[in-house]
């Protein structure tokens, strides 16, 4: 009889330590996916590899591609890809009425998000390919062409959309 629980006791017990390693782990790092109170509707300073991309759950680990979204109630969530944002905030009842920040590529600082204008073409964390821009340029396109493509699944993501834009 021992022999039979013996080996069901120590396969519980390894189960049991990877679930205190998760644990312990998970506890330790304390990632930030959203964060209460911001009013003021400003873009908050994101602590590298401590945010937590609020659609894909990706850790973000550089701000080249980053985007903040805020609803009037202050609650701001942050993402590392524009396309993210644009997917997450698809089904949201308050997408209408929130402030959206990007990492412009130009000036390297916060602009408003519906204002910017948007490359096609670049390697970004999740692929879609779209860097934001403080200023306007030759095949740039704006805020409302960019969600378009993003909820059509006209991004580098789709390869006969990559093929036409990086050809």
């Amino acid at each position: 009889m021992i022999k039979k629980i013996k080996p069901v006791l120590i396969v519980l017990l390894i189960i049991g330590m990877i679930v205190a390693l998760f644990l312990s782990l998970a506890s330790s790092k304390q990632m930030v996916v959203i964060k209460e109170g911001n009013l003021k509707k400003i873009p908050l300073q994101m602590e590298l590899k401590k945010y937590q991309d609020s659609y894909c759950g990706m850790v973000i680990d550089e701000l080249d591609y980053a985007s903040q979204v805020i609803a009037s109630d202050g609650k701001t969530w942050f993402f590392h890809d524009h396309g993210d944002f644009v997917l997450w905030l698809e089904d949201k009842p308050f997408r209408d009425d929130v402030v959206i920040w990007v990492m412009s590529r130009d000036t390297h600082r916060w602009i408003d998000g519906t204002k910017a204008f948007y490359s096609l073409d670049e390697r970004t964390p999740m692929g879609y390919g779209f860097g934001a821009y403080e200023k306007d340029a030759k095949d740039r396109i704006d805020f409302k062409e960019m969600r378009l493509r993003t909820l059509r699944g006209e991004t580098l993501n789709n390869p006969a959309i990559k093929k036409e834009i990086l050809e």
